[in-house]
């Protein structure tokens, strides 16, 4: 398994077929990885479970391959069946405790959360990281919560240091040297990556403005 966690790489990538220019989701990954990203998380919202379970193992072969960390959203069964090496979960999912009983001690668990007190509890529940935001505003997730700007990032990067942790939530080029001012060490773009003609140079179009 490659157990990578945000903060050990840079730049967290989503999948959203919705936004990737007819492309499917294999040629987008296999351009995001061959970039050098080293985080995946596959969510597709309106697809029966047979599709996504037959394009996760598409992914799991790929990032595998690239030596790269396979998250899947919110659906564990899909997880547990292609061996990926995490599940993200919301907070009206089901309880990290209980995704860990179904899913054992190594798989990786990223809940996303909107204020500190989601946080703290993510800390005493066991997860391996947090999800925070969204920073901005963002139309890439139908049932997104208002955006939490830079006061509860600020919040985490102050009072949990040890917690692994990616901002999320509208971040795009022109913007996301203000998300690292603020302390995050990474950073998930979706419509940024995904919906670039070029993926590989959005990919490093991002990483130039981070590391500024």
């Amino acid at each position: 398994m490659a157990r990578i966690l945000p903060g050990e790489t840079d730049i967290y990538a989503i999948t959203d077929s919705r936004l990737s220019l007819g492309r499917g989701v294999e040629e987008v990954a296999t351009a995001l990885l061959g970039a050098g990203v080293r985080i995946i998380q596959y969510r597709e919202k309106r697809l029966k479970a047979g599709a996504m379970l037959a394009e996760c193992v598409a992914l799991r072969r790929l990032t595998r391959d690239a030596g790269a960390c396979f998250i899947v959203n919110d659906h564990i069964d899909i997880a547990l069946l292609v061996e990926a090496d995490g599940v993200h979960i919301g907070q009206e999912d089901l309880p990290p405790r209980d995704v860990r009983r179904l899913v054992g001690p190594d798989m990786i668990i990223g809940l996303s959360t909107h204020g500190p007190g989601q946080a703290k509890a993510a800390l005493q529940a066991g997860v391996d990281y947090i999800g925070v935001g969204p920073v901005f505003a963002t139309q890439t997730k139908e049932d997104v919560v208002d955006p939490v700007g830079f006061e509860y990032l600020d919040w985490v990067v102050k009072n949990c240091p040890a917690m692994p942790f990616v901002a999320i939530g509208g971040i795009k080029e022109h913007n996301v040297s203000d998300v690292v001012a603020h302390g995050a060490r990474c950073c998930c773009l979706v419509s940024e990556l995904v919906g670039a003609v070029d993926v590989g140079g959005a990919v490093a179009a991002v990483r130039r403005r981070m590391a500024r």
